[in-house]
């Protein structure tokens, strides 16, 4: 066991609904302290030395940063000729934007955050091109704040406008048609929101372009501070249409006529289900789960917005679910996951006609883009075993050719990919994806990476990832299980992994890590599991509820002290998701398995690396900090618990090339030496 840093032990009491909880480092919390700072130094120092120390590290780093220079590429959004897409080549920090002037023209770079910051902190959050491809909108973030600055940028010229707006965090942006200004979001400037709230108050609001931002006109203020406007205006620029997230499994939608100016009108509120839609072709296209766990599609008149008018034209599917839409001059591409991997239709507007586009294999699309009037869709794809290439449709002639993909030395043939079901705790099937090398012999002792999430409906798919390689290089197994809480299945998957129920998220994964042992994939000293976020808690609870079962776990940007997470940055927005110990009952659900309150004393813990990050403004690093400290005064194992805390670096968004291959070094540096795989 490694010598532990010393760690203070406090007193630190709290009654919660008639129970005493102890929260002996409430004091961890506090990262600005002087003595949390010391103690965290401390902690990476040690983990520092115990990494460095491991045997292959630099080959697994050699090997890293090979396979991270494979490239990444985005999916452009076309405008009036110009094709906007981002890329990075090579051992670039950042991915470029680059704009492209015509279907085969020369692409120019616009924003390259690799030129504004050396050190490659400086990150380009989000950007949107007006109608005619003359202006765009972008927004940059430094050290993985996501902390969004707006900036406004000429494209012929490549020149800077003076527009600059802070508080843009992932904003939304619709642009008026004649490009003269734009509706947007953004967060409360200092003293425009209580202390404390900054994190919350998200509004829509209009700038004209070469006014003062300070005073742009407040458009639409949400009745609760969580809750999370979104904005969309329809091509000859009359409606606004406006989404409003309250719960991560209900949204609302407002439609605002411009001409008028008339109020928004609600087309769909205090329904229990998620609306989204766009206006175009004198329709309001409506995506939604209402009475439809996997989603159908409605056309609505913007005129005419009340329910008995609306007109189905995609139904739901029982086997696949509605990922998205895009609307074009006379079709409509459908996105659907089926049993977890995408599928592409196109239809008419009237949801007829269909025709399946054939994807290359067993994967995942990473986006879609058209012109509402146009006649061209390109779409992205990519597997674990194929890097990622964007496809262009002429939907006219039905042609389809590569537009661009990412250039990659591999050979798919090496490698298996698979689907397979495993029967949870209360006999629910659970499908899982299990990639290896082709012929791998059962035998029980192949080493296992076990990674899922969970949470927030989010979809784990088959998409390609370049570290994993590293992995399946040396004969590794990768496994990914679809547990309930994600979206792979539909809305009521997602139920069935949320507040009361998310036990059930933990119970999946645990049935996958015993079915590959039971089907001799592989043994508890070979099992490796990771997530991050969502997937943190996950791995917290599979930690403290089965130790027995793994032998390496990694726990990245975790939340952990789920009784007192929603204390913290902007956690409650998640309280829908999670619940709140503040209510009696809530209270009751997250007690019983809060992974920092369920680590026991003299338990044999397996080996545990946590990762986190100083800047991270989703979840707050004190999670990680607490645990780290529990772990290490209860286990009775000489497994390491190491504590690893990045700076200048977030929650995962803009991370740079170069942090990135560090951390993963590090990371499989951990996985390696404890599960035994030889580099």
């Amino acid at each position: 066991m490694p010598a532990y840093p010393p760690t203070p032990f406090s007193d630190d009491v709290e009654t919660l609904h008639g129970e005493t909880i102890l929260d002996p480092y409430r004091w961890l919390e506090d990262g600005e302290s002087a003595a949390t700072r010391e103690w965290t130094e401390a902690q990476n120092a040690l983990t520092r030395s115990y990494l460095d120390a491991v045997p292959g590290r630099a080959a697994i780093r050699r090997r890293l940063d090979e396979l991270l220079a494979i490239g990444a590429i985005s999916v452009p959004t076309p405008a009036r000729g110009r094709y906007f897409y981002q890329r990075r080549d090579g051992r670039q920090n950042q991915p470029v934007l680059y704009v492209r002037e015509g279907i085969h023209g020369e692409d120019r770079a616009l924003v390259d955050p690799n030129a504004l910051d050396p050190t490659g902190t400086t990150a380009l959050d989000w950007h949107y091109p007006s109608d005619d491809g003359r202006l765009l909108a972008y927004g940059v973030s430094e050290n993985g704040s996501e902390q969004s600055v707006l900036h406004v940028l000429d494209v012929d010229t490549g020149a800077h406008l003076g527009d600059r707006i802070p508080h843009t965090r992932a904003a939304d942006l619709a642009w008026l048609p004649d490009g003269t200004g734009f509706y947007y979001t953004r967060y409360p400037a200092p003293g425009e929101a209580p202390e404390g709230e900054e994190h919350y108050h998200r509004a829509i609001r209009f700038h004209r372009l070469g006014s003062d931002p300070s005073e742009d006109p407040l458009v639409f203020q949400p009745a609760e501070k969580e809750h999370w406007p979104s904005v969309g205006i329809s091509p000859d620029g009359r409606w606004l249409v406006i989404g409003v997230a309250r719960t991560f499994d209900q949204t609302d939608l407002y439609l605002q006529d411009l001409g008028s100016g008339a109020p928004p009108v609600a087309v769909a509120k205090d329904l229990p289900a998620s609306f989204e839609g766009e206006v175009a072709h004198g329709r309001l296209f409506m995506r939604t789960n209402m009475d439809a766990p996997t989603y159908r599609l409605y056309a609505v008149d913007p005129e005419r917005p009340a329910r008995e008018e609306w007109e189905e034209i995609v139904p739901p599917r029982p086997d696949a679910v509605l990922e998205g839409v895009r609307v074009t001059a006379d079709h409509l591409a459908l996105s659907y996951l089926e049993r977890a991997s995408s599928r592409l239709r196109v239809t008419d507007h009237g949801g007829r006609n269909v025709r399946e586009i054939r994807l290359p294999t067993l994967g995942s699309l990473f986006g879609a883009g058209a012109e509402w009037d146009g006649r061209e869709l390109f779409y992205g794809f990519s597997s674990y075993t194929v890097p990622p290439g964007v496809h262009r449709i002429d939907l006219a002639t039905g042609a389809e050719a590569l537009w661009r993909r990412v250039e990659a030395e591999l050979d798919p043939g090496r490698f298996e990919v698979s689907q397979v079901s495993v029967t949870s705790r209360d006999g629910t099937p659970i499908s899982m994806f299990l990639v290896h090398r082709t012929g791998l012999a059962r035998h029980g002792d192949n080493p296992v990476y076990l990674t899922a999430y969970g949470g927030f409906n989010i979809s784990m798919t088959p998409a390609f990832s370049r570290s994993l390689l590293l992995w399946l290089e040396r004969g590794g197994v990768v496994a990914i299980p679809n547990i309930r809480g994600g979206g792979e299945y539909g809305e009521r998957w997602h139920q069935e992994g949320m507040l009361d129920r998310k036990q059930n998220s933990f119970d999946d994964f645990i049935a996958a890590a015993e079915w590959l042992i039971e089907q001799r994939y592989t043994s508890p000293a070979r099992l490796a599991v990771a997530g991050g976020s969502n997937g943190g808690l996950l791995m917290g609870a599979a930690l403290t509820q089965r130790p027995d079962l793994f032998r390496a776990v990694v726990i990245q940007v975790p939340l952990l002290d789920m009784l007192r997470y929603h204390r913290f940055l902007i956690a409650r927005l998640w309280i829908p998701e999670y619940g709140s110990a503040e209510d009696p009952a809530q209270f009751g659900w997250l007690r019983a398995y809060s992974p920092y309150h369920h680590v026991r004393d003299g338990v044999a813990y397996p080996a545990v690396l946590l990762a986190t990050a100083e800047s991270d403004t989703r979840v707050d690093p004190m999670h990680a900090r607490k645990m780290a400290a529990r772990l290490q005064a209860a286990t009775a194992s000489s497994r390491p618990i190491l504590l690893r805390l990045e700076s200048r670096a977030g929650h995962g968004a803009g991370k740079p090339l170069n942090k990135m291959l560090e951390e993963l070094t590090d990371t499989w540096a951990f996985v390696f030496s404890e599960v035994g795989v030889e580099v």
